[in-house]
């Protein structure tokens, strides 16, 4: 089996976390996830949704595509917990989905990109 590519004691995760904000005087949660947002964008991890706008990668309705190595992606997940803790949100509630996998190397930041990109390799071939 390959190692991981970060290195033998983290491995590389690809997670799709939905944070959600709870106990806020408005319906809205905007605020609380462009808060997470920031986040995200100083942690230096590869983070996106399939709704990017732009240069500017940006959660989806409902939820955020994220990947690094495991302890930094978890780290980036507790960061947003507090960050919408701050801002003044009672309540925060997580829902995470995270692969990971040692049997082919993997660079970092396309480990996403590489499942999306195999599943429109093919569907392409349905098209022919």
């Amino acid at each position: 089996m390959a190692q991981p590519t970060s290195s033998s004691s983290d491995l590389y995760a690809i997670a799709d976390f939905c944070l959600i904000p709870m106990g806020t005087a408005e319906p809205s949660v905007a605020e609380y996830i462009a808060e997470c947002v920031r986040v995200l964008e100083k942690t230096g991890l590869k983070f996106k949704c399939l709704r990017a706008r732009a240069s500017v990668p940006l959660p989806s309705g409902y939820g955020t595509n994220l990947e690094g190595p495991w302890s930094e992606v978890m780290r980036a997940i507790h960061d947003c917990h507090a960050a919408v803790h701050a801002k003044g949100a009672p309540r925060v509630a997580t829902d995470i989905r995270i692969g990971t996998r040692v049997d082919r190397e993997i660079a970092p930041g396309t480990g996403n990109e590489g499942k999306v990109k195999r599943v429109e390799e093919i569907l392409a071939k349905d098209r022919h």
